[in-house]
């Protein structure tokens, strides 16, 4: 049931003064919460559609209390498994509107299917969506904040896209779009709340932040943020798949974190991914304070059968079209978002593998003795457990729908695209290169030579090759003068993540798109290749890649 909670203003552009608007309080009878407005909140949910079925039954919980409940996410819902891009994230907005969201802001998942699926997706959502940073022709492209009346407290909502959307996600589906960041961020963010506390409509700020703690973030992240912004109450965080309380509190993450000094006890709190818990924020609307914020491990937790039934639909529908075995592994090919993003692994092995035999079967007149595959680790979403294997689970490994596509690139040009995505080895990077017909070495302990920034990028270019050597190309010594057949995936191509050598490649012509779906071709090598069994020859990373750490 939608909570009593009512919006009454949303800020349109900054220049607007916002009008003070009262709405009509609920009528509790004094219970334990009365007076106390509690936002839950959940972060980078990536397609675990039967985990929206916790929060009605939340809501419930703190609304008998006697409080008032809002609903928030901070992004990444649309995509990140095959329960979400086979309908091009339009079952996770069915799900949202189920379970009675009242806010989210965009995470850059959001766009993988371009920003016409976007809105159209959004279209049918019940929610408000806000967004402080993403510009279209000198204008937002979504409400920069909300405010929401609490039993008298005004309560303003903020969202932030991570301004590395526009490398995270292929360049070709954005056009057109504006992200601002660094100052630019920080002062938008300074003056949507300031408009709002100017207008008495902003007692309590709370930013949804898709901005994350991993290192590869640096200047951008979302204690970067509260140091650069005044007037936030608190901080809901997502992008790096952190499960934390504050700074100080991290129980895990996707990258090694170190909190810089000072920053332990900044109000920031993110619940990790895939509803592993739910966040609690209780706010005091008598003192207009954050009074408490914590996490609740969703294991256990009673679910909505109603919701439930919902999201089993969506995902019986995928089972069907897709679940039947056409082969097996006999050993775990272990990947997910983390492992895949710090080193090499059997199942990046396994899938350039793949890529190398599709195109070298299909073009015979390439020189096979100078072809290398890279995809990005971050592409690579799941593991493959021991066992049978269907169509469902390599979508589930490759949810992006990425395509083949060749890049004619210098040795030069191939060092300069390693040294820069591995810039922040040994922590996690998105970019990690999982490869095939090359062996090369990253030494972490030497410092990456930044250079100038990429065009259209939040990545730096290196401005020399201190860390990466290459040792060999498919047994033969590496040759930087020599050109290179690089078969890759058309995000890389289009520049994403740091491969902006690969994009200036293509864009010369250097170039030819094979548009053979990724998860197709990686489907077909395990089926007739290796006969429809994953054997030992994958056990284990082959040692391509050497980290001195």
């Amino acid at each position: 049931m939608k909570n009593s909670v009512k919006k009454v203003f949303t800020v349109l552009i900054l220049a607007v003064v916002l009008v003070a608007s009262l709405a009509a309080q609920s009528i509790y009878e004094k219970q334990p919460l009365f007076g106390k407005t509690v936002i839950l909140h959940s972060n980078d949910v990536h397609g675990a559609l039967e985990g929206y079925s916790y929060l009605p039954v939340l809501r419930e919980k703190f609304e008998k209390q006697g409080a008032e409940v809002i609903i928030v996410d901070a992004g990444d819902f649309t995509n990140g498994n095959v329960y979400v891009s086979y309908y091009k994230g339009l079952s996770a907005v069915s799900m949202m509107n189920a379970a009675g969201y009242d806010v989210v802001t965009l995470g850059n998942h959001e766009f993988d299917f371009g920003i016409d699926q976007l809105k159209s997706n959004l279209a049918q959502g019940k929610f408000d969506v806000v967004n402080d940073n993403l510009l279209k022709d000198g204008k937002f492209l979504f409400d920069p904040a909300v405010f929401y009346s609490s039993f008298g407290n005004s309560i303003l909502f903020v969202g932030i896209e991570t301004p590395e959307t526009q490398t995270k996600v292929n360049p070709g589906l954005i056009q057109g779009i504006q992200f601002l960041d660094n100052d630019d961020l920080w002062k938008v963010t300074q003056t949507v709340i300031d408009t709002g506390k100017a207008a008495g409509q902003a007692d309590i700020v709370v930013v949804l932040a898709h901005l994350g703690i991993a290192n590869e973030s640096k200047g951008r992240r979302s204690y970067e943020l509260y140091d650069n912004v005044k007037g936030i109450d608190i901080i809901i965080d997502a992008h790096s798949h952190t499960v934390m309380t504050t700074p100080g509190n991290v129980t895990s993450s996707v990258d090694p974190y170190t909190v810089e000094p000072g920053k332990e006890d900044y109000p920031i709190q993110s619940t990790g991914t895939q509803f592993a818990n739910i966040g609690v924020i209780i706010i005091d609307n008598l003192t207009k304070k954050v009074e408490d914020f914590y996490l609740i491990p969703t294991e256990g937790l009673e679910q909505d059968p109603d919701v439930l039934a919902l999201a089993k639909g969506f995902i019986s529908e995928v089972d069907e079209k897709y679940g039947a075995q056409f082969a097996v592994t006999e050993v775990e090919m272990l990947a997910k978002n983390k492992e895949a993003r710090f080193g090499e692994i059997n199942l990046g092995d396994l899938i350039c593998d793949a890529m190398v035999w599709k195109i070298v079967s299909e073009n015979p007149d390439i020189d096979a003795s100078k072809v290398v595959a890279i995809t990005n680790g971050g592409g690579i979403r799941a593991d493959l457990h021991v066992g049978p294997i269907s169509m469902k689970d390599i979508l589930s490994v490759l949810p992006f729908g990425n395509t083949l596509a060749v890049v004619y690139a210098t040795g030069t040009e191939l060092l300069e695209v390693l040294e820069a995505s591995t810039f922040s080895s040994p922590g996690s990077i998105g970019a990690f290169p999982q490869v095939a017909g090359i062996n090369f070495t990253i030494d972490t302990t030497k410092e990456y030579d930044q250079g100038e920034a990429y065009p259209g990028s939040t990545y730096y270019g290196p401005k020399s090759i201190r860390r990466v050597t290459i040792n060999s190309i498919n047994g033969q010594p590496f040759d930087p003068e020599a050109t290179y057949t690089i078969i890759s995936n058309n995000f890389l191509t289009a520049g994403g993540d740091t491969y902006y050598a690969f994009k200036a490649a293509f864009d010369a012509g250097k170039a030819f798109d094979a548009s053979i779906p990724l998860d197709q071709v990686v489907a077909e090598y395990i089926e007739k290749v290796l006969g429809g069994v994953i054997g030992q020859e994958y056990a284990e990373p082959q040692g391509r890649i050497t980290m001195i750490k």
